[in-house]
């Protein structure tokens, strides 16, 4: 057992939770700390890393493929149209719940077809309320409360 327990599979599997979780949670960032993860993990394989060394590595890795490879990711998983094409076709004038509460100046979070996204609103908005999506800054949804139409 203790075998299987090495630093190399703990890295394995600390990745594939992480890779998992990039499913829940849009941004594309928790996929570069899943691939810093498996590279600690390659690493151990090879070397005897003590655990100091381990999460440097990882820290330092996740955080160089978010810098250098997010933006080409982002391209080619999405091969998104411009943002504003975006909105109109599938978000703009949409309703959407908000899952906590937003506040002026303060993100939430609204549901919007099945999935939970960032949003910012100039209104107050409760937790349950509809909201109408009316724009977007990248993955941030801008949302206006329907108690102001």
């Amino acid at each position: 057992m203790e075998s299987f327990l090495n630093a190399a599979v703990i890295w394995i599997i600390v990745g594939f939770v992480l890779f998992l979780l990039e499913f829940l949670l849009p941004g594309l960032i928790l996929f570069f700390f899943a691939v810093g993860a498996w590279i600690v993990a390659i690493l151990c394989l090879f070397f005897d890393l003590t655990i100091n060394e381990q999460l440097i590595i990882f820290l330092i890795s996740s955080i160089a493929t978010i810098l250098l490879l997010r933006k080409w990711f982002s391209k080619i998983l999405w091969k998104r149209k411009h943002s504003t094409e975006l909105l109109e076709d599938e978000f703009l004038g949409k309703t959407a719940k908000a899952v906590t509460a937003i506040l002026p100046g303060e993100n939430g979070k609204v549901d919007f077809k099945g999935t939970t996204w960032q949003a910012a609103s100039e209104d107050t908005i409760e937790k349950g309320e509809n909201v109408i999506i009316i724009g977007n800054e990248s993955i941030l949804l801008l949302v206006k409360s329907t108690k102001h139409l």
